[in-house]
């Protein structure tokens, strides 16, 4: 949700002034499925242990429940390669909002003649890259 996220610019015109820039974008959806998804699996995995590990012989007997257990697992392999997806293009989507160069062509006081704005150093996104390839 990066625009309830303010960034304050100063005003060259009026030191004592300062105005506030919203950045345009909300990419949370994506990452809330991807974490949804990942709570769910974790209640089944635990689910299944317990249906595995109590309940052996129930599993063992009925013909049904090792098919069903199946589907789901496939089921949810499926979702989680979608939410992968979906993750990482939400991600890349964040990057593209939050680039320097991107947030300096937004800011008004940079497009004035005469005046240079400089990015400064670049985000570090390691570990956000790192959550998509897991």
């Amino acid at each position: 949700r990066l625009y309830q996220i303010p960034f304050g610019m100063p005003n060259c015109e009026d030191e004592s002034e300062a105005r506030t820039l919203y950045l345009i974008g909300d990419f949370s959806a994506p990452a809330e499925f991807f974490v949804t998804l990942g709570v769910f699996s974790f209640l089944y995995s635990m689910a299944a242990l317990v249906l595995y590990l109590r309940f052996h012989s129930l599993y063992t007997e009925n013909t049904k429940l090792p098919f069903t257990d199946f589907c789901v697992t496939v089921c949810f392999a499926f979702f989680w390669l979608v939410a992968a997806a979906a993750w990482g293009k939400g991600l890349s989507d964040v990057k593209a909002a939050t680039r320097p160069s991107a947030l300096i062509a937004a800011m008004a006081v940079c497009q004035a003649d005469g005046v240079l704005c400089n990015a400064g150093t670049t985000p570090a996104m390691g570990l956000a890259n790192i959550s998509v390839v897991r």
